[in-house]
């Protein structure tokens, strides 16, 4: 459907060096300005970050360090965004969450006040949420092909309970394997590649305070171990050494375990974070 527009339209998304706004650069930026007259432009400009790209940003965007390092600074392009942006609204996926906030704080580093109050921002992502519920009873109807409400009681425990040992079953029915061509859209009813699908992010604690990260060599390339998988360790996910190998953070500011333990943190959290600091205090003996 052809866009009703009072005003041109940038659609765009970035790539960026990490997800942190405050410390954080943009890697590449595209987007398309789409004009009231349905006149249509399309840019793509990477953009060197001044520090390197962080392995797993490479390996995510396939963007290298050769990329970029011919590229110019968000500063040297900043002026002509600024005056190409001047006047529009602003589209994008995720883009209320992340990529304006990351646009609008690379402007202020590069020393250009552009002003996104009398923008408009469409978020796709926002749509996609709040159009296509994603809680049990959508996913009931999806699955199991019956509302929800015609089977059992909403909010009784048992009941969510029943209703949702359904929607697994129709899950797996749905991804089997053999009815499904592409493999990115494949599950098989294995209880061990079920727990890999679900616990992508790797959490250490339940909280996801601590994370499973790669250990890098001297090259900057993660070391693996002799049956050929990726050497993990601990690492924080949040807060001014995120990041961080926590078993660096403990030696190097033993005072941040006191802080986490009196702070306001799951008791789990602590738990994962101290078994860490035993740990280390063993192998240092």
């Amino acid at each position: 459907m052809k866009l009703n527009l009072t005003k041109p339209l940038i659609i765009f998304d970035l790539e960026t060096t990490g997800l942190d706004i405050a410390k954080d650069s943009i890697i590449q930026i595209s987007y398309i300005k789409v004009s009231p007259n349905g006149n249509e432009e399309r840019k793509n400009i990477f953009v060197n970050p001044g520090k390197p790209i962080p392995y797993e940003v490479t390996e995510l965007t396939h963007i290298t360090d050769d990329m970029v390092k011919d590229a110019p600074m968000f500063k040297a392009i900043a002026n002509t965004l600024a005056e190409d942006f001047k006047g529009c609204d602003f589209a994008g996926f995720n883009s209320n969450g992340f990529d304006i906030p990351m646009l609008a704080e690379e402007f202020l580093r590069a020393g250009v006040s552009f002003d996104f109050s009398n923008a408009r921002m469409i978020d796709a992502c926002t749509i996609f949420m709040r159009m296509e519920r994603r809680n049990l009873a959508a996913a009931y109807k999806f699955y199991c092909g019956r509302k929800m409400e015609d089977d059992f009681q909403a909010h009784l425990a048992n009941e969510d309970t029943e209703a949702t040992y359904r929607v697994l079953q129709g899950q797996l029915d749905m991804y089997e394997p053999g009815r499904q061509e592409e493999e990115e859209r494949q599950l098989p009813n294995d209880m061990n590649a079920l727990h890999a699908f679900c616990n992508q992010r790797k959490n250490v604690d339940f909280a996801g305070k601590i994370i499973w990260g790669p250990v890098p060599g001297p090259d900057g390339k993660p070391l693996l171990n002799a049956d050929g998988t990726e050497r993990v360790q601990e690492i924080f996910n949040f807060g001014k050494y995120k990041g961080w190998p926590v078993k660096n953070v403990l030696h190097r500011d033993p005072g941040y375990f006191s802080w986490m333990l009196a702070g306001d943190f799951a008791l789990e959290t602590k738990q994962a974070l101290t078994r860490i600091r035993l740990r280390e205090a063993q192998m240092l003996k």
